[in-house]
């Protein structure tokens, strides 16, 4: 089935960036049907032009002034961007260029087109897109990357994911000199899912050396299936924590990578739903300015914590996640104890019940269909 995704076509030249299976090639075939297609997963193509770049100017030549040509792959011969960057400018071609890692883009000192194209990112299917598809339930269990989720047998393609990633971002680019170690770093990595880093701990349960740790996180991080949430400073009279919370774009690919495809455990549920919903908020900012920074707050000395905390124009926006079905006034602590925070406009919690109420102090509890629904008409800002 194809879903309307949230991602949208811009005016000019773009990067568009996701992990394998987010559906970016299908997306763009639907978005930009009448586009010259040319896909570097195609081995005569990919062999002719890495002997050659100079021939993409032959293959793109009857493409005018405003005109679109897809690229799909095109981090495996980054210096093809050099002959884009002179259609751009000579002809006025628009590019869609399509990566699922920006690694090899990135440490070859690539030339990103100095500003003519936009870097958009593409995530896994948010629960508007998938609208009445939608079940949390199985959202929390085999995620929602469409190459998952459209499958018929959704277990067996979510284990073989992690090998596809093994075979073809990793082995092929030749990221690790240690496959063995990454491989026994990934699960460990998942389970540290919508938790403070702590790269010793890491390096302890994986067998490898912490510096290898910082290392295997940015490969992640650049082949985009992790994001690590920084430490907000409220600067609230207390000693905040300071190290970064690691969330994986995706709850299926947690729980593959942990070999647990089986229905959540109660204790899985609030890091998985609390993923789930940074996903979401990660997914809408691409259409409208939700922040211009996000990142999470937490006493050092505590175990309160508030999940989010959103920034924009000076403002504020706290927003505490709980995967409970009933509301209890303890689930407030975080949210009160940064009530102080300066320029604090909203704070809200989010929960999997259904009552949708204000408390005395201003709180917004919210059911996640209601937060779901404001986030679909911009309004989770006051």
């Amino acid at each position: 089935m194809l879903y309307s995704r949230l991602t949208r076509v811009p005016d000019r030249s773009f990067f568009l960036f996701g992990a394998r299976g987010v559906g970016k090639s299908t997306w763009a075939r639907s978005a930009l049907p009448d586009a010259l297609r040319l896909d570097l997963l195609d081995e005569a193509l990919f062999i002719d032009l890495l002997a050659d770049p100079s021939l993409f100017r032959d293959l793109v030549s009857r493409c005018g002034r405003g005109e679109w040509v897809v690229v799909d792959e095109v981090q495996r011969i980054p210096s093809l961007l050099n002959e884009v960057h002179r259609v751009i400018e000579e002809r006025g071609v628009r590019f869609a260029l399509l990566g699922s890692s920006a690694r090899k883009l990135k440490t070859a000192g690539t030339n990103l087109l100095a500003g003519r194209a936009l870097h958009v990112e593409m995530h896994p299917l948010t629960a508007s897109e998938l609208g009445e598809d939608f079940n949390l339930d199985d959202a929390l269990r085999y995620g929602t990357i469409p190459l998952v989720w459209v499958a018929d047998d959704r277990r067996e393609v979510l284990r073989s994911y992690t090998h596809l990633y093994l075979r073809e971002e990793i082995r092929a680019e030749a990221a690790v000199r240690n496959l063995s170690g990454f491989v026994r770093f990934l699960p460990v990595a998942a389970v540290m899912h919508a938790q403070t880093l702590n790269s010793a701990s890491i390096a302890r349960d994986a067998r490898i050396a912490r510096s290898t740790v910082n290392g295997y996180l940015e490969i992640l991080e650049d082949t985009l299936l992790i994001t690590r949430l920084s430490a907000f400073e409220a600067k609230l009279r207390v000693r905040e924590r300071r190290r970064p919370k690691l969330y994986w774009i995706d709850p299926g690919l947690v729980r593959a990578l942990k070999r647990q495809l089986g229905p959540p455990a109660a204790e899985e549920r609030g890091a998985l739903l609390e993923g789930w919903v940074l996903g979401g908020i990660r997914a809408h900012a691409q259409r409208q300015r939700l922040y211009d920074d996000i990142g999470y707050w937490a006493p050092a000395d505590s175990q309160t914590e508030v999940d989010f905390v959103l920034a924009r124009d000076g403002a504020r926006l706290a927003i505490e996640v709980k995967a409970a079905t009933r509301y209890h006034s303890t689930m407030l602590k975080g949210l009160r104890s940064i009530a102080d925070m300066s320029g604090i406009a909203r704070r809200i919690l989010v929960y999997n019940g259904r009552r949708s109420f204000q408390t005395e102090d201003g709180i917004l509890v919210w059911p996640l269909d209601h937060f779901q629904q404001a986030l679909d008409e911009g309004c989770l800002w006051p």
